[in-house]
């Protein structure tokens, strides 16, 4: 079976447009490195960039980011890559290398024309929600006020909330039809 063995994703001229009706504390977040979040969970680009795969082993293997365009298939001859004559169309989708490489796979992935999908925005919306209001006491897992007897507020929250705020802010849930495999 081909595994690739080292993928490099070049980082997009831009990421989507910031989804409309979020709070002043989450739209002043850097929204780049929401969307990096989001990419790191999903197969999915919604902006164009270069990305390149070292594969090795012969069968079947499909690139695990979408949509994608393939511009380049090379293999290595022992001193330097040449283009690829022994890949083909696999009937699972991706390619049928027929000799133990290693390959090189070259392409686009994402497009400019691609529309985010509703669910994609408001997982958006609800990370960017999330890791927002927790800013108020950063670094902090409990706070407690007590105000004469009066008046007391508790706040605690698992020392992971921030490794964990894509499944803590539901994000997750709507990006699952998206997910990496």
């Amino acid at each position: 079976m081909a595994v690739a063995i080292k993928q490099r994703e070049a980082a997009p001229a831009a990421y989507p447009l910031v989804p409309e009706g979020l709070s002043d504390a989450a739209a002043a977040l850097d929204a780049a490195a929401i969307w990096q979040r989001i990419e790191a969970y999903v197969a999915v680009r919604w902006t164009e960039r270069e990305v390149e795969w070292i594969v090795e082993g012969d069968g079947d293997w499909c690139p695990n980011l979408g949509p994608l365009e393939i511009t380049a298939e090379e293999v290595w001859n022992g001193s330097t890559w040449e283009e690829a004559t022994t890949v083909y169309a696999s009937p699972y989708g991706g390619y049928r290398l027929t000799t133990c490489g290693p390959y090189r796979f070259t392409g686009l992935v994402g497009s400019g024309e691609v529309a985010v999908p509703a669910a994609a925005s408001e997982a958006f919306r609800r990370l960017a929600e999330y890791c927002a209001t927790v800013e108020d006491l950063p670094g902090t897992s409990s706070y407690s006020l007590n105000i004469g007897g009066a008046i007391q507020e508790t706040i605690a929250r698992a020392p992971t909330w921030r490794a964990r705020a894509m499944q803590l802010s539901g994000a997750a849930d709507l990006l699952r039809s998206y997910r990496r495999v």
